[in-house]
C-alpha cells in the first residue's frame, strides 16, 4: 500500500521528553530580538509578509486554488516530494491532534516536522522540528529563496492579471523547505482552511486524518455539513489510508464516498476503534485544585477491522492526558490511531513514547488556566462546536459567592448567536469586547445583537468594553475570588489577553 515510499528510518533511541516548546513571554521575546542583525532581518521578513494577502486576518475574497502553490514549489524544486507526510484536516481538534501525533513520533525516535496554524504570538510557533520552533536565523534563511520565487511569480502574475502567492501559501512553502533542509523523517501538516484547495494539499501523504466536521468558514467551504465534509475530504488521496474521527452521520457518509472513489483504505472512529475516557479521580472533585483531566483507552472494534499493536495494549493500557477536556481525549485517541496506522505501515512506534507524549503535550490557549482567585481560563474556541466542547468541560460549580463570567469576542463572519448559545447554561454574567488585531472582529453592536438572540437572560448587567484588558479585569471583579472567568470566541482574543497576562499578571488586580 505504501511501497512507493522510501523505507522508514531505523527506530532511534528516544532523545528527550516530547513536550511542546513553551511559548516565551512576548515582552521578553521583543527585547531579546531588538538587538543585532538577526532582529532586523526577522523584522524584514514579517514586514514583507504583512504586505501579502492574508485570509486569516482580512475578509478578502478567495481566488482559491492550488495553481499558485504548485508553481511556487516548482521554483523551489518541490520540497514536498522529499517529505513523508501525515496530513490533518478538520473543523476542530486538528491542531491538538497534530501536536500529539508529532510528539508521539518524536518520542519514538523520529525527526519530525510539525506545521500548525494559526499561531498565538509569533509565526515561528507554526513551524517546528522535533518540538523546537524554527529560530529567527532559520526563518530568515528559508525566507530568502522563497522570496525570490515569489517575486518572480509576482512579476509573471502582473503581466497576466493574476494574483501572486498569499501569506499562507508563502509560509507553507517556507515550512516545507525548512523540513527538507532539516531532513525530517516525517512531517505532520495541519491544513489552514478546508482541505481540497488548501495550500498544504500539494503533498502525497502516507496517511490523511480528518478530525471532525461542523459548520465553520461557511462562506468559503459551503453552507451545510456535507458540503464542508466534501471540502475537507479533498485531502484523501488514491490508495492512501485515511483515518476519520468524524461523528456526524452525513459527514461520515461523504467521507466514505470519497474514500471509496479514491480506493483509499478507511479507518473510522466508532466503527473500527473506540475511545473510552474517564476523569482522573484526583481531578473529579466538586472544586478541584486543577481542571479535570482524562484517562483514555483506545479499543479495537469487535469486527477486528483495526487493532493496535500488542505492545500498545496489555495490562496497563490506560493513557493519561495532560490536555484538558473530553474533546482532547478524543483527539488523543485519533492521534494514537494514526500512530498505529503508521506502525502497521512500516514506521515503528514506541508505545512507551506515546504514553509519555500524552502526559506532556500542551498547547497554549487550550483551556489554559491563569490564576485561581478567581480561576481565569483562556481558550481559543472560535466556532460553535468548539465553544460547546469548552463549556461541556469547564466545571459547572463555583465556590460560594463566586460567579461564572464569559468574556467574549469573535470574528464578524462567525455564527455569533450559536457560539454564545453554547455558554447559555454555564455563564452567570457576560462581558462583550473586541480585539484590535484583525479587521474581522465583530463590533460591540453585532455582539450585543447576537447576545439578544442567544442569551437574553444575560443582557441585564451585560458589560460592553472595547478594551480586552479592561474587560478581563472587570470580569475578574465580577466573578469574585471564588468564581471563574472564561475568555473565548477567537484565537485573536486569546492571543491578546494571553500576551497581557504573561507580560504583567498584576494588570488584573489594578
Amino acid at each position: 500500500m505504501l511501497r512507493d515510499y522510501h523505507r522508514p528510518p531505523r527506530l532511534k533511541e528516544v532523545r528527550r521528553t516530547p513536550a511542546m516548546t513553551p511559548l516565551p513571554n512576548p515582552s521578553r521575546v521583543t527585547s531579546s530580538l531588538s538587538a543585532g542583525r538577526e532582529a532586523a532581518d526577522r523584522g524584514a521578513v514579517e514586514l514583507w509578509l504583512d504586505g501579502r494577502i492574508n485570509h486569516e486576518r482580512t475578509a478578502t475574497p478567495g481566488h482559491w486554488g492550488l495553481e499558485r502553490m504548485r508553481r511556487l514549489l516548482e521554483l523551489l524544486d518541490n520540497p514536498q516530494h522529499d517529505l513523508p507526510v501525515v496530513h490533518v484536516a478538520g473543523t476542530k481538534g486538528k491542531g491538538s491532534t497534530v501536536a500529539m501525533l508529532a510528539a508521539m513520533l518524536d518520542a519514538s525516535g523520529y525527526r519530525v516536522g510539525r506545521y500548525m496554524s494559526p499561531h498565538v504570538h509569533q509565526l515561528e510557533e507554526r513551524i517546528a522540528v522535533s518540538g523546537e520552533q524554527i529560530t529567527a536565523f532559520e526563518l530568515v534563511s528559508v525566507w530568502r529563496p522563497v522570496r525570490q520565487a515569489v517575486e518572480q511569480m509576482d512579476a509573471d502574475s502582473a503581466t497576466e492579471g493574476r494574483r501572486g502567492p498569499t501569506w499562507f501559501e508563502i509560509l507553507t512553502a517556507m515550512a516545507l523547505l525548512h523540513f527538507r533542509r532539516q531532513q525530517v523523517d516525517l512531517a505532520v501538516l495541519e491544513t489552514g482552511l478546508g482541505g481540497r484547495l488548501d495550500a498544504t494539499n500539494v503533498c502525497e501523504p502516507l496517511l490523511s486524518v480528518i478530525t471532525s466536521i461542523s459548520l465553520d468558514h461557511m462562506r468559503e467551504l459551503g453552507g451545510t455539513v456535507p458540503e464542508i465534509a466534501r471540502e475537507k475530504a479533498g485531502i484523501i488521496k488514491p490508495h492512501r489510508p485515511v483515518l476519520c474521527g468524524v461523528r456526524d452521520r452525513d459527514a461520515r457518509t461523504v467521507i466514505e464516498e470519497v474514500a471509496a472513489q479514491q480506493q483509499a483504505p478507511l479507518v473510522m472512529i466508532d466503527r473500527d476503534f473506540a475511545v473510552e475516557a474517564a476523569l482522573e479521580p484526583e481531578t473529579a472533585d466538586r472544586f478541584p485544585r486543577h481542571l479535570p483531566r482524562h484517562r483514555i483507552r483506545i479499543a479495537p472494534s469487535p469486527t477486528l477491522r483495526f487493532q493496535l499493536p500488542e505492545d500498545a495494549l496489555g495490562d496497563n493500557d490506560v493513557y493519561e492526558l495532560r490536555m484538558i477536556g473530553r474533546h482532547q481525549a478524543e483527539n488523543a485517541a485519533l492521534a494514537m490511531a494514526a500512530a498505529a496506522v503508521l506502525h502497521q505501515s512500516g514506521y515503528p512506534v514506541s508505545w512507551r513514547g506515546v504514553r509519555q507524549a500524552l502526559q506532556t503535550v500542551q498547547l497554549p490557549a487550550r483551556i489554559e488556566q491563569f490564576g485561581t482567585q478567581p480561576r481565569l481560563i483562556v481558550d481559543a474556541a472560535h466556532n460553535a462546536a468548539s465553544m460547546q466542547s469548552l463549556f461541556q468541560t469547564l466545571p459547572a460549580e463555583v465556590e460560594q459567592g463566586g460567579s461564572r463570567v464569559l468574556v467574549f469576542a469573535a470574528s464578524a463572519d462567525k455564527q455569533l448567536p450559536e457560539m454564545l448559545a453554547a455558554a447559555a447554561g454555564w455563564a452567570d454574567q457576560l462581558v462583550l469586547t473586541r480585539y484590535s488585531t484583525s479587521v474581522r472582529a465583530a463590533s460591540l453592536e453585532e455582539l450585543r445583537g447576537a447576545a439578544t438572540q442567544a442569551v437574553p437572560h444575560l443582557l441585564p448587567g451585560c458589560l460592553e468594553q472595547a478594551d480586552p484588558l479592561v474587560a478581563t479585569r472587570e470580569a475578574c471583579h465580577r466573578a469574585g475570588p471564588g468564581g471563574m472567568v472564561c475568555i473565548a470566541g477567537s484565537f485573536f482574543l486569546a492571543a491578546e489577553v494571553r500576551a497581557m497576562l504573561l507580560a504583567d499578571p498584576s494588570h488584573l488586580a489594578s
